[in-house]
């Protein structure tokens, strides 16, 4: 059998100088006629045809076994690999994402200040817990009362000259109609006298020009209901004025700036004798955050996003914590992602996890970490990832059964960072405690004697 053959060709290569190596090494390398490589005899687990590249390092892999076996054993003993091994268990395992973000209040605004004006007063520091509608600032309003009062006296105006021209129209229209009335009725006697002979075509032709020029009057004035009203343009000027003098009454209110929502003023940019709408690099003049309930904004790569879900729930740790851990849990995930930047292709997904503990040792502005399980696997077989064969044929674990190599086939399931759950393809094939190596390798073939140097039983 082959793997009988292979441990004769490691007793016989103890014994060799290096002249005879060489020529076992050249003896292996050769191909058949035909460019067809020797055939061994049919080992119990199927294998590929064994390249010139494996044969060489299966020479070099049985030469350190000599070696290794002379460290071990010395002498001219028959000399067995060490092999590292640990015993396999059964437990828990979690797949898990970590993300970094800064934490911020779940509330937050910037409250900002269009007056060319003088900042007069401060009534808030950093740090002070305030309710909305509360005073921060007091802007000077001299120049926002005198522009004031002018669109108050350009409004009176307006509404003077319209009240005027109201009257004016009412009068008008009234005086039209009674004008009106009065040549319908010359008209009507004038057409009797007509009809009769009695009055020439002439007179009639002029009663009937003023009854038209009556009618006329009349319909130059707007009529609402009945009632004659003024012209459109003095009411579109009472809405001019009416409305400049609104825009400067918010102006004045905005001299008293105020927090529109109940929070913590986490930054005071402005100072006393600054211009309210010129903070040094653009920055609003305060901030103002709800930080009674915080969250962290991260960004998830598009390669994980798919395992993510609003609802799910994140352990979230952070220097200021003191290796504490607090509760947060997906409450966003954007619609559409956005670019990492920094060059790279990949894309990411804001998506927000609500700190949902009270009373945390977390403070807004501050980095934190966010792990959320993805994947989790109870009573599972879990072991090193660095124990996990792959080979052409598949996964395998190899385990040391009384001295001797088994290859066992495994599927893999859940992966940490470390472990990872292997599912054996043949039930029964993995129990607790077995010695399950380290570090496997092609080298350690299926039937190979070793020495266990290991927590297997």
């Amino acid at each position: 059998m082959e793997e009988k053959n292979k441990t004769q060709d490691a007793r016989n290569i103890k014994g060799m100088d290096e002249d005879q190596f060489q020529a076992e090494l050249a003896e292996l390398m050769k191909e058949e006629p035909g460019g067809k490589k020797k055939k061994g005899k049919k080992a119990r687990r199927q294998r590929k045809p064994w390249s010139k590249k494996r044969k060489v390092i299966t020479a070099a892999a049985l030469l350190l076994i000599v070696a290794a076996g002379f460290k071990v054993f010395g002498g001219e003993k028959e000399k067995t690999v060490m092999v590292s091994t640990s015993a396999l268990i059964k437990g828990t395992i979690q797949e898990e994402l970590t993300i970094s973000g800064p934490v911020s209040g779940t509330d937050s605004v910037d409250v900002v200040s269009n007056l060319h004006a003088e900042v007069v007063d401060i009534k808030v520091k950093e740090g002070d817990h305030v309710e909305a509608g509360q005073l921060l600032a007091v802007i000077d309003d001299s120049d926002v009362r005198k522009e004031m009062d002018m669109a108050q006296n350009a409004y009176d105006l307006a509404v003077s000259t319209y009240n005027e021209q109201q009257i004016l129209a009412e009068n008008g229209y009234a005086r039209a109609l009674q004008e009106q009335e009065a040549a319908r009725k010359d008209f009507d006697r004038t057409n009797v006298l007509y009809q009769s002979g009695s009055v020439s075509q002439l007179e009639w032709e002029t009663a009937r020009d003023k009854l038209r020029e009556a009618q006329r009057q009349v319909r130059t004035f707007t009529v609402v209901d009945g009632r004659a009203v003024a012209n459109e343009s003095y009411s579109l000027q009472v809405k001019n004025a009416e409305f400049e003098l609104e825009k400067k009454k918010e102006q004045l209110e905005d001299t008293q700036v105020t927090s529109p929502i109940a929070g913590t003023v986490v930054r005071v940019n402005t100072k006393i004798g600054r211009f309210a709408d010129k903070i040094e690099d653009d920055k609003p003049m305060f901030i103002i955050e709800n930080l009674d309930m915080l969250e962290m904004k991260v960004s998830v790569s598009e390669y994980s996003i798919g395992n993510i879900q609003v609802g799910q729930e994140a352990v979230i740790s952070a220097d200021i914590l003191n290796g504490e851990t607090v509760a947060g849990r997906v409450t966003a995930i954007s619609p559409t992602g956005e670019e990492k930047g920094n060059g790279s292709t990949e894309r990411v997904i804001p998506t927000t996890i609500q700190i949902i503990e009270d009373n945390t040792k977390l403070i807004a502005g501050i980095t934190a970490r966010a792990r959320i399980i993805l994947n989790e696997a109870d009573d599972a077989w879990i072991v090193p990832i660095s124990s996990v064969l792959e080979t052409a044929d598949g996964s395998f674990v190899l385990t040391v059964d009384q001295g001797v190599i088994r290859w066992i086939p495994v599927e893999k399931g859940v992966e940490s960072d470390i472990q990872i759950q292997v599912i054996p393809v043949e039930e029964g094939s993995l129990t607790e405690g077995m010695g399950i190596v380290a570090a496997p390798n092609e080298g350690l073939y299926e039937g190979m004697k070793v020495l266990e140097n290991g927590t297997g039983r």
